[in-house]
């Protein structure tokens, strides 16, 4: 065990972390010395190939099969976390559904379930987090660069769940700031993954709305992350980092 890397002896949950920004972001947190405990939907096939990459760089993995709208699954998830590696230091909030269409031609089905994974989930991981945390924990939650331009039409109902984690991280930072537990939230641009691929059909419209001319790389988001997470982000809370490209400029 390396016991200079910058999480060594630190427990980690991802919810939502198979594929995209969260498996990034799970196997970031293990390679800074991390155990971490997941959650993923159904691809379980995924998942096992995240929990490799996890053992493969010496750290601890437990991956669980949990739907982010069962509120009392995913608080039992984290538990579980936190039983498992004996304590629960870093929380990302990732899971989240990604509904477009013209506002006035989604119903209230798709409102619920939005507003339940995107919205609901991550005060419920939160709240269940922080009371496994002590001083110097962190709660990074995934937004998105459209909570602060919203460039396009359909994306009415995204932006609303996305929006409201800005009040949801700056009420969780005053909080818990008094226990030496922080919250931020990271607003990532345009990233290449299997659900918005840098070669997809409206790409190059979307890449040029950034200044940087290019979607992201998940780890570059995971990078951020891991900075937030750690010691060297121990005096930023309360506040949202855009990693976005120049696309909100």
């Amino acid at each position: 065990m390396n016991t200079q890397l910058p999480l060594n002896g630190r427990a980690a949950m991802v919810v939502g972390g198979s594929r995209g920004i969260g498996a990034a972001v799970v196997r970031r947190l293990a390679r800074d010395g991390a155990d971490v405990g997941f959650t993923y939907v159904t691809d379980a096939a995924a998942a096992e190939k995240v929990v490799a990459a996890v053992e493969e760089a010496g750290r601890q993995a437990l991956a669980l099969a949990v739907d982010s709208a069962d509120a009392a699954a995913l608080a039992d998830a984290v538990d579980a976390v936190a039983d498992r590696f004996g304590r629960l230091d870093i929380l990302v909030n990732n899971a989240a559904l990604y509904p477009v269409g013209p506002i006035d031609q989604l119903g209230i089905d798709e409102f619920d379930r939005t507003v339940a994974v995107n919205v609901r989930a991550p005060f419920v991981a939160s709240t269940a987090a922080a009371r496994h945390m002590t001083g110097g924990g962190s709660i990074v939650t995934i937004g998105s660069m459209v909570a602060d331009r919203t460039v396009f039409p359909g994306y009415g109902l995204y932006t609303m769940s996305k929006t409201a984690l800005v009040g949801l991280t700056k009420g969780l930072a005053r909080d818990l700031g008094g226990r030496g537990i922080r919250a931020t939230l990271v607003h990532p641009g345009p990233t290449d993954t299997d659900l918005n691929p840098a070669d997809g059909p409206y790409s190059d419209v979307i890449r040029s709305h950034t200044a940087l001319g290019r979607y992201a790389h998940a780890d570059e988001i995971a990078a951020t992350v891991a900075h937030l997470a750690g010691d060297d982000g121990r005096f930023i809370t309360g506040t949202s980092v855009l990693v976005d490209g120049g696309f909100t400029i």
